[in-house]
């Protein structure tokens, strides 16, 4: 049987990263990102909480990319989150971006909040 490629229909996979960068649709977004199905918005990161709140009744899955490496979540997020419907799992952001695609091509109700990889990132 041949590998089919995933389908992702109108929902929004991520392209492509790199240090600092990320790339949604063929565009370039610098620093956090916060995606899901619908579209990728600028992120700055844990301190805009209101924005990871606002994805409860949205998705069911928060993808967390801590950078370069696996961290922990700030304290209380996590249930935070959780207590909203919303279950969050944090990873290396390399690992979530790549998570992301996979469950959005099945058709989950996911999201990604991903911190950048150290670096500048490719000019405009």
């Amino acid at each position: 049987m041949a590998p089919r490629e995933p389908g992702f229909g109108a929902a929004l996979p991520i392209d492509g990263f790199g240090p600092g960068f990320f790339r949604v649709a063929g565009a370039v977004h610098r620093g956090g990102l916060l995606i899901r199905a619908e579209g990728a918005t600028a992120w700055s990161g844990f301190d805009d909480l209101a924005a990871l709140r606002a994805l409860a009744g949205q998705v069911d899955l928060l993808l967390c990319g801590m950078g370069a490496d696996i961290s922990h979540l700030p304290k209380g997020l996590q249930l935070d989150l959780e207590a909203l419907g919303v279950l969050v799992e944090p990873m290396a952001t390399p690992a979530a971006a790549r998570h992301y695609n996979v469950l959005l091509s099945e058709g989950r109700r996911v999201a990604a909040a991903l911190l950048p990889l150290p670096g500048a990132g490719p000019a405009a």
